[in-house]
């Protein structure tokens, strides 16, 4: 029976909706500037959050917005061009990756990279899911050398 696809019930399904929401309520923080909590509760209320990990979403768009300097400091050291000329879509992409490297270790970093390619391919710029790779690879292995040696 093709009726059951299956697709939402995957342990990592819940997570991914919530890095496109996150995505999607930081492209919006990105445009106008709100607090974190106006968005999350704007979003919460008309977005559709069955089957997304709230939660996961809220720490998402918490920390890029807490850390968004900290955060382009960690990628710029990656990167030649994290100023007005990088598309917004991918710098929130890059914001999401590394925020995820850094603040959960328990997402191995294959995960964070597969998923920020992920939202590079459907969001991005033409090819800019192969730029969102190289740089959060070339991050990932500074950050997470041990996890990144032992799978390489």
């Amino acid at each position: 029976m093709a009726h059951s696809r299956g697709k939402a019930s995957h342990s990592f399904e819940p997570r991914r909706r919530a890095r496109r929401r996150a995505l999607q309520a930081l492209y919006r923080w990105q445009l106008n500037d709100d607090p974190a909590t106006r968005i999350i509760d704007q979003f919460l209320e008309e977005q559709n959050f069955d089957e997304v990990d709230a939660v996961y979403f809220e720490q998402l768009v918490r920390e890029v917005i807490a850390q968004g300097e900290q955060l382009d400091e960690r990628l710029r050291a990656h990167i030649a061009r994290l100023d007005s000329s990088l598309d917004q879509m991918e710098r929130v992409i890059l914001r999401i990756g590394a925020t995820e490297l850094i603040n959960h270790p328990e997402v191995p970093y294959r995960v964070v990279l597969d998923e920020a390619v992920e939202l590079a391919h459907r969001f991005g710029a033409e090819q800019g899911h192969s730029f969102v790779n190289g740089v959060l690879d070339r991050l990932a292995r500074e950050l997470r050398s041990v996890e990144y040696t032992s799978t390489q």
